[in-house]
């Protein structure tokens, strides 16, 4: 969601622990199998964890499922806007619900405050994800877990209800057809590495990169998804750390400007270096960090602990940006001046290389107008809703400690 002009902030227009509010479309997808409710019912807290550790028990019941549409599909899952295949412990998590949903007899329903599962189902499956989590040992394991369970609820609870590309309600608020779609210069690639609570999140900025550049410009790699963080990595490898960069303050360490980490190198046709046939990436890949400030600083470390045992050391170089304001700021003031939205991250960057000679003639400029015009279509839309909701449209200025 909201980022630093290099990480990420709490959320927008909804509360950090959002999940969404659901209820039956009028027109069913094919995707949709399962009840939710719109009800306004007090909000409780969501624990994340699935069930079975052992996928060799699916079999012919998950092939079932997946032509009842009880499971999520490849089509499904990619329309969210991720190019991976369906990570195989989200499979299971969806698996183990409609296990449960038959074993207790209660229809899986979602909604009130949060969008979070309701009724009794709710009741049933917290006592049964708390004593599996508990059962866990392992911190990799928990944190995989958390992140699937989180992620596969999202997409339960959304269906029908949230639009796959913009994730506002598709019927109310959809903004796709408002959104112009721009080439991103093939020598920036970014990866918007998105906590498990941000994913689906109505307010999040992050998924604008992908509305208005496309899959393959800006990747989604969820954090704790293994298939997902695999294929962000074997990327950086083939890249080579030099060309691997990620926008977040980190006070631990030496920050490098745009003008620091480029300005030195030589005028050359960037262009042509990043269209022609060559076996070398010359690709410089930028990591956005995609989640609440509370929630930055371990995603950070977990990059960290990965860049050691990709390159033997856990110097991840990081950028800082110079600060601007965002148009999303109107709605959610950020608590520091190096602290802004993901989008507007990603505006920061490619403004500032704009100015440099070798990036001069690339018209990286225009190409962060039209993430800059996204932004505030995204803004329009958030404030037409918050404002049709009896809401209001700003938030109070949140201090938080992160280093």
């Amino acid at each position: 969601m909201l980022m630093p002009l290099t990480s990420s902030s709490s959320s927008l227009v909804t509360s950090t622990t959002r999940a969404f509010l659901c209820k039956s479309p009028l027109t069913r997808p094919k995707f949709q199998s399962w009840n939710r409710t719109h009800a306004n019912v007090p909000s409780t807290r969501h624990f994340h964890c699935f069930y079975h550790l052992q996928l060799s028990d699916m079999g012919e019941a998950v092939k079932q499922e997946e032509e009842q549409g009880a499971s999520i599909s490849l089509e499904e899952w990619q329309a969210w806007g991720t190019i991976s295949p369906v990570p195989s412990m989200v499979s299971q998590i969806v698996h183990d619900l409609k296990l449960l949903e038959k074993h207790v007899d209660a229809n899986m329903c979602f909604g009130g405050n949060g969008g979070k599962l309701q009724g009794e189902f709710r009741v049933q499956e917290d006592k049964k994800h708390r004593a599996t989590y508990q059962a866990l040992g392992d911190s990799e394991k928990k944190l995989q877990f958390y992140s699937a369970r989180q992620i596969a609820c999202r997409v339960l609870g959304s269906r029908g209800y949230l639009c796959h590309k913009c994730w506002l309600p598709v019927e109310e608020d959809c903004m796709c057809s408002k959104i112009n779609s721009c080439y991103l210069w093939p020598g920036v690639k970014f990866w918007l590495y998105m906590h498990p609570k941000d994913f689906l999140r109505q307010n999040n900025t992050g998924k604008l990169l992908w509305q208005v550049f496309g899959v393959d410009a800006a990747n989604l790699c969820l954090f704790g998804i293994p298939e997902h963080e695999e294929i962000m990595w074997n990327a950086f490898k083939l890249a080579g750390k030099s060309k691997v960069w990620c926008l977040y303050p980190n006070k631990s360490s030496i920050l490098k400007s745009v003008q620091d980490a480029f300005g030195e190198e030589p005028v050359t046709n960037y262009e042509v270096t990043a269209t022609k046939d060559s076996k070398v990436d010359t690709t410089l890949h930028f990591i956005l960090i995609d989640g609440t400030w509370s929630n930055s600083a371990a995603m950070f470390r977990r990059l960290q602990d990965q860049a050691k045992s990709v390159w033997g050391d856990e110097d991840l170089p990081c950028i800082s940006l110079n600060p601007g304001a965002s148009a999303m700021h109107k709605l959610r003031p950020q608590p520091s001046w190096d602290r802004t939205c993901t989008a507007a991250a990603a505006v920061g960057l490619l403004l500032e290389l704009q100015l440099l000679p070798q990036f001069s003639s690339i018209g990286l400029d225009t190409q962060a107008e039209a993430v800059e015009h996204a932004l505030t279509i995204l803004l329009e839309a958030l404030t037409t809703r918050r404002v049709r909701m009896g809401r209001s449209i700003t938030r109070k200025v949140r201090h938080t400690n992160i280093q």
